[in-house]
């Protein structure tokens, strides 16, 4: 039997916490991390031989799992995992993991920080500083305005608790309340949620449907609220968004993912002076990264000790 393992995350290295993790079960880690972009078939070859895989973002198709005859686990090093083609795995008898919990206080502190460069205008502030300029604009207060929360998952309850502490009325959309253990927050419907919120964060798992925020969304908030989206790209309609932004239906976003990624040269968005754009980041703190990789380890080990895993999602 293959003891090979193939990780593409590109912040699991040879010699850290996880690869030692494998190898003193016997496994053989082969690093092939998600830099670039792979030909056809290199992605058909990816993992081959394999037996396990810790997995980045990049899309896992049905015809890669089709070619990968050992494999028996994908774990993936974060929460999400539409990238990877669930039903085909289930098809194909691989075990499909996520990690949650591990990265929910990160995505929390990324999303406050977009509200806060929106809020102090610090994507123009910085590049006019450091070009020698001194611009001195007002900005406004997160203290007294509304937090509209979708989503009341480990990141949702995160930053709905950052909003309290702030002095924010906070209000949340979920269809999983729970009054008991949320003092100081509001649950609402979706509809008023989204029409009283200053700033809108979302905090959904990705769905297979449209996205959740579209044109009449945006139609139904405050012309001076902010969209914040360190969740998922297909949460929102990118689209709908540009509209809604040039046509002032609302005043800014603050971004952590896009529809495609890395950005590309002519998304309109890259220009817009009232949005904050991130590269994908809300996850990656080093505390974070840390859990991830251990929690994906282990659940590969798991599987292949013939143990349920933690985070099976298939």
């Amino acid at each position: 039997m293959s003891n090979r393992i193939v990780i593409t995350t590109d912040y699991l290295r040879p010699g850290d916490t996880v690869d030692t993790m494998l190898r003193d079960r016997g496994l053989e880690p082969v690093y092939l991390p998600a830099g670039g972009t792979r030909t056809d078939d290199e992605k058909l070859a990816l993992f081959e031989g394999a037996v396990g895989a810790i997995a980045a973002s990049e899309p896992v198709t049905r015809a890669m799992l089709a070619a990968a005859s050992s494999l028996k686990v994908i774990a993936r090093a974060g929460v999400g995992y539409d990238n990877v083609d669930a039903d085909a795995a289930a098809e194909f008898g691989i075990r499909v993991c996520n990690t949650p919990g591990v990265n929910h206080h990160a995505v929390a502190e990324l999303a406050l920080a977009l509200m806060l460069a929106c809020a102090r205008r610090l994507n123009t502030v910085l590049p006019a500083v450091a070009e020698g300029e001194w611009p001195r604009e007002a900005g406004t207060e997160l203290r007294g305005k509304s937090l509209g929360v979708i989503g009341y998952g480990p990141s949702g309850k995160a930053i709905a608790a950052l909003g309290v502490a702030l002095g924010m009325r906070v209000l949340v959309s979920t269809a999983h309340p729970d009054s008991e253990q949320s003092s100081g927050i509001e649950f609402a419907d979706f509809d008023t949620t989204i029409r009283a919120a200053d700033y809108l964060t979302l905090h959904s798992r990705a769905g297979k449907g449209d996205p959740i925020i579209d044109a009449a969304s945006f139609a139904g908030m405050k012309s001076s609220a902010i969209l914040i989206n360190a969740a998922r790209g297909s949460l929102v309609n990118e689209g709908a968004l540009v509209q809604a932004l040039k046509a002032g239906e609302i005043a800014g976003a603050g971004l952590d993912v896009l529809h495609r990624e890395p950005m590309v040269e002519d998304n309109p968005l890259r220009t817009m002076s009232n949005v904050v754009i991130t590269s994908h980041l809300a996850g990656q703190t080093l505390e974070a990264r840390e859990r991830a990789g251990v929690a994906a380890a282990r659940a590969v080990i798991d599987v292949l000790d013939g143990k349920t895993p933690q985070g099976a999602v298939v």
